[in-house]
C-alpha cells in the first residue's frame, strides 16, 4: 500500500494537469469560433430567407393595391359611361366634352375620349399633352374594338401609357366606346413603393416580358435581357425557366440573380390578374442585411480578440499555478492553526487510501472538546489557539508508523482521526491513552486544564463508502453522548439513526403537549422513619400522549436538558405543583413540602429564581413547602459553583429549600457539602443496592452522621425493601423514599391516599 507523508503533495493528485487542460481549452476555443462562423452563416441564410419573405409580403400587398386601383379606375370609367347616356341623344357635343373634362380631372384620366361607331369622337380637354398619342390611334386597337362588341377592356400603348375602355349604350345597344387614359407618370407613381428605404423597383409587364409600365429607371429591367441570355449560370437559366413556368400558369415567385454590374439582386413576380400582367419587383439581396454584416464582421473580431485575451490570461494564470503551487495546496488542504490537515485534506486522503483498504480494518473517529468556549473565555483565544494545535500535536504522537493513519482539525474543536483499528474495545483503549497524554500537558507552557471529550466512531465495514457519509456517521454517534462527561466513545449503529428520528419526534411533539397538558405531574411520598408517615414528596414529571401513549422520561428527560427545553418542563411542572398546593390550601388538606427537580440549565441565566418566586407568590404558597432538587452534574467548574453558592443563597431568601440530589454519586459530593448550605441530602440508591457487607453499612452510617452533626436531613431513595428500611432506622436516616412504601403515582391518587385519609 502508499505510504503517506504530511505534505499534500505526497498524495494528493494536482488541481490542474496542464497538458491536459491546454489541449481541452484550445479545443473548448475552436470550437467557440467554429460555432460563431456556423452562426453567422446561419444568420445570413435566415436573413436571406427573411429578405425573401418580406420581399414576397410587400410585393403581394403592393400588387393587389396596383389591381384595385386598376379595377377602381374601370368601374369608375364604366359609371362615367353611364352617365354619358344622357349626353349622346342629344349630340351636344360641347356638352359631352364638358362633362368628360369634369370627369377626367375627378377620376385622374388625361384624356378621356368617347368614340362612336362611325369613327367620330369627343375629347376631355385635360391631356396638356402628356398623351403624344392622337385620339385616333386609340380606335384602331384591338381592345378598343372589342369594347365596341360590349366588352371591357384594360391595355397599354407602347410602354407610354395605359388605357381603359368600356362600352357606350343606347337603347340597350352599344353606340360608343368611353376611353380613360392614364399617362407614364401616372401609372409610375402607382406602382411605386417607399418600401425597403426607396432601394425597391417595380414594372408591370406581360407574360412575354413586353413592358406595360415602366419605372422612372428602366436600367435595371433592361439588364433582364442579359440575365436571362446566360447561358453559364446553370442555376439561374433554371431559376429563369421556373419564372417562365409560373407566369404561363399565373402563379407568383422570387429569383435570385447577379447583374452585369455585379450585384446580387432578388426579383419578385406576382400576377395582378388583370389580363396577363405581372408585377416585377427589383430589391438588392443584401437589403436587410447589409447593415448586419458589418455588425457580423465586427463580432468575428471582437471574438478573436477575446480569444487571444483569454488565451494570454490562460498563459498567466498557469504560469502563476506553476509559480504559487504550494502556496495554493496550504490554502486549499492546510489548517492554518494546527498546521496539518484540514478536512479537506482528510477527505481527499482517505478517498485516495480507501482504493486499496481491505474491509473492517479502518475507524473513522470524531472527538469534540466539551465546554472549550469556557477556554477561549477564561484564557482567551490566543491560548485557547494554542490549546488545539497542541491537541493535534498529541494525536499525531499516537498515529501508527506505517499503518496509514492520520488526523485533521475539522471545524472549530473537532478533530477527524482514521486509525487502522476496527475492535470497539481496542479502538476504546487508544483513544483513553490519547485523551490521557492530551491532559498530561507536557511539553507545553500551557496552563493544565481539565479537558474532556465527546467522542463518536463509525467502522468502516465498506471502504467504497463516501468519506461524508462516514464522517457524518462519527457525528451521530458522538450527539448521543449527550451531557454525561463520563461516556466513553460512542459507536454508529443504525439504532441511532432510530434513536435521532425519535428525539426529532419529541422535540416536535413538545409545545403541543405543553399546551394540551400531556404532561402529568406525579408525586412519590417520602416517609419519616421516626414518624413512620408523610413527611414530603417528590414532584415527578410523565408524559402521556394521546396518540403515542406513555413516553419514557429515560427518553425525553436527556433530550429537553440537552436541547434546552427542560427549563420550559421545569417551569411547568413547578407551576402543576404550586397549583395542587393551593388547592390543597383551600380544601383546608395538610401542606407537605413537595421538591421539584431544577436542571443546570437554569444557573445561565442569573435571574432565574424570580420566574419561579412570581408563580409560588401567585399561589401564595408559604414559605419552606416547596424544594428544589439540585443534582451533583450542575457543578462542573470553579465558574458554576460559585453562581449556584449564591442560588441557593437566594432560594432560602426566597422562602425555597434545598436539597442535593444523587448525593455520592459522583467524585466531589464531600467536598460539596463545605461549600454549600442545603437543607437536606438525597442518598444515591447506588448505596444500598448492596448492604450485605459491613463496609457498606459503614459507609452509609458514617454519611448520615455527617449529615447530622451538619444539620441537615437525610433522604434515602430508591428503598425496595423492609430490611433496608429498618436498617435506615437504626441509623437515624431522616426519610426513606422508593418502590417499598410506594410508587409514583398521580397527584389526585396522591392526595386520596396521604392527605385525605389522615387523621
Amino acid at each position: 500500500m502508499k505510504k503517506y507523508k504530511d505534505s499534500i503533495s505526497d498524495y494528493e493528485k494536482p488541481i490542474f494537469n496542464r497538458e491536459w487542460n491546454i489541449g481541452f481549452l484550445s479545443l473548448v476555443l475552436i470550437s467557440v469560433f467554429a460555432l460563431s462562423i456556423w452562426n453567422a452563416a446561419m444568420l445570413q441564410i435566415e436573413l436571406d430567407k427573411s429578405t425573401q419573405e418580406y420581399l414576397t409580403d410587400v410585393t403581394s400587398q403592393l400588387s393587389r393595391d396596383i389591381r384595385d386601383s386598376i379595377n377602381n379606375k374601370i368601374t369608375n370609367l364604366a359609371m362615367a359611361a353611364d352617365s354619358l347616356s344622357q349626353f349622346t341623344e342629344s349630340r351636344d357635343t360641347d356638352d359631352i366634352s364638358g362633362f368628360l373634362t369634369r370627369k377626367s380631372r375627378t377620376l385622374e384620366f388625361d384624356p378621356m375620349i368617347l368614340f362612336d361607331r362611325k369613327g367620330g369622337f369627343v375629347s376631355s380637354h385635360t391631356d396638356d399633352g402628356k398623351t403624344r398619342s392622337h385620339p385616333r390611334d386609340f380606335l384602331k386597337l384591338p381592345s378598343v374594338q372589342s369594347s365596341f362588341r360590349g366588352s371591357i377592356q384594360a391595355s397599354y400603348m407602347g410602354g407610354e401609357s395605359i388605357f381603359y375602355s368600356v362600352p357606350t349604350y343606347i337603347n340597350g345597344k352599344v353606340e360608343g366606346v368611353l376611353v380613360g387614359v392614364r399617362s407614364k407618370e401616372n401609372m409610375q407613381s402607382l406602382i411605386s413603393s417607399k418600401s425597403f428605404s426607396g432601394q425597391m423597383l417595380s414594372c408591370i409587364v406581360d407574360s412575354r416580358g413586353q413592358v406595360v409600365i415602366a419605372p422612372t429607371d428602366l436600367k435595371p429591367f433592361l439588364q433582364l435581357d442579359d440575365i436571362f441570355k446566360n447561358k453559364e449560370n446553370e442555376e439561374v437559366i433554371a431559376g429563369i425557366q421556373q419564372m417562365q413556368m409560373d407566369m404561363a400558369e399565373n402563379r407568383d415567385g422570387v429569383l435570385k440573380f447577379t447583374a452585369v454590374t455585379k450585384e446580387k439582386l432578388v426579383l419578385s413576380y406576382n400576377p395582378l390578374n388583370i389580363n396577363d400582367w405581372f408585377l416585377l419587383t427589383i430589391i438588392p439581396a443584401d437589403i436587410i442585411s447589409h447593415g448586419l454584416n458589418q455588425y457580423i464582421l465586427q463580432t468575428f473580431v471582437i471574438i478573436a480578440a477575446t480569444i487571444l485575451i483569454f488565451s494570454l490570461f490562460l498563459f498567466a494564470v498557469f504560469r502563476f499555478y506553476n509559480a504559487h503551487k504550494r502556496q495554493l495546496e496550504q490554502v486549499a488542504y492546510i489548517d492554518p492553526l494546527t498546521g496539518g490537515l484540514n478536512n479537506a485534506a482528510f477527505q481527499a486522503r482517505y478517498r485516495e487510501l480507501s482504493k486499496d483498504m481491505e474491509p473492517c480494518s479502518y475507524s473513522i473517529v470524531l472527538l469534540n472538546v466539551r465546554g472549550f468556549k469556557m477556554v477561549n473565555e477564561q484564557y482567551g483565544t490566543r491560548i485557547g489557539n494554542q490549546t488545539l494545535s497542541y491537541i493535534y500535536r498529541v494525536l499525531k504522537l499516537h498515529l501508527r508508523e506505517g499503518q496509514d493513519e492520520f488526523a485533521a482539525r475539522g471545524e472549530s474543536d473537532h478533530f477527524f482521526l482514521c486509525l487502522k483499528e476496527y475492535r470497539p474495545a481496542a479502538l476504546r483503549c487508544r483513544l483513553n491513552d490519547m485523551l490521557h497524554d492530551i491532559n498530561a500537558f507536557h511539553d507545553t507552557d500551557l496552563p493544565v486544564l481539565s479537558l474532556s471529550f465527546k467522542q463518536g466512531a463509525c467502522l468502516v465495514n465498506d471502504p467504497g463508502q463516501e468519506i461524508t457519509q462516514l464522517q457524518d456517521h462519527a457525528r451521530i454517534a458522538l450527539q448521543s453522548c449527550g451531557t454525561d462527561i463520563r461516556h466513553e466513545c460512542a459507536f454508529y449503529d443504525e439504532s441511532l439513526i432510530q434513536r435521532l428520528k425519535m428525539e426529532q419526534e419529541l422535540n416536535a411533539l413538545f409545545e403541543d403537549s405543553i399546551e394540551n397538558r400531556h404532561f402529568q405531574v406525579y408525586l412519590q411520598p417520602k416517609i419519616g422513619l421516626k414518624s413512620s408517615r408523610l413527611e414530603g414528596a417528590e414532584a415527578l414529571v410523565r408524559w402521556n400522549h394521546p396518540e403515542k401513549g406513555i413516553i419514557f422520561p429515560s427518553d425525553f428527560i436527556p433530550l429537553f436538558e440537552s436541547n434546552g427545553k427542560i427549563c420550559r418542563l421545569d417551569l411547568y411542572v413547578f407551576t402543576e405543583v404550586c397549583a395542587a398546593i393551593d388547592r390543597w390550601r383551600q380544601e383546608g388538606l395538610p401542606l407537605v413540602p413537595v421538591s421539584v427537580n431544577l436542571s443546570r440549565q437554569h444557573f445561565r441565566d442569573p435571574r432565574f429564581l424570580d420566574t419561579f418566586a412570581g408563580i409560588a407568590s401567585g399561589f401564595k404558597i408559604p414559605d419552606k413547602i416547596l424544594e428544589f432538587e439540585l443534582t451533583e452534574s450542575i457543578f462542573f467548574d470553579t465558574q458554576q459553583i460559585k453562581a449556584v453558592k449564591e442560588a441557593i443563597q437566594e432560594m432560602h431568601r426566597l422562602g425555597f429549600l434545598c436539597s442535593l440530589d444523587d448525593f455520592g454519586s459522583g467524585f466531589s459530593s464531600l467536598g460539596l457539602l463545605k461549600e454549600f448550605d442545603v437543607d437536606s441530602l438525597k442518598l444515591d440508591r447506588s448505596f444500598f443496592l448492596n448492604m450485605t457487607g459491613q463496609k457498606a453499612k459503614d459507609v452509609i452510617s458514617c454519611l448520615i452522621d455527617l449529615s447530622r452533626h451538619l444539620k441537615v436531613k437525610t433522604v434515602a431513595e430508591g428503598i425496595e425493601s423492609m430490611e433496608q428500611v429498618e436498617f435506615l432506622r437504626t441509623m437515624d436516616c431522616d426519610m426513606v423514599q422508593g418502590y417499598v412504601f410506594s410508587a409514583p403515582i398521580p397527584v389526585n391518587k396522591f392526595e386520596k391516599r396521604y392527605l385525605k385519609a389522615r387523621p
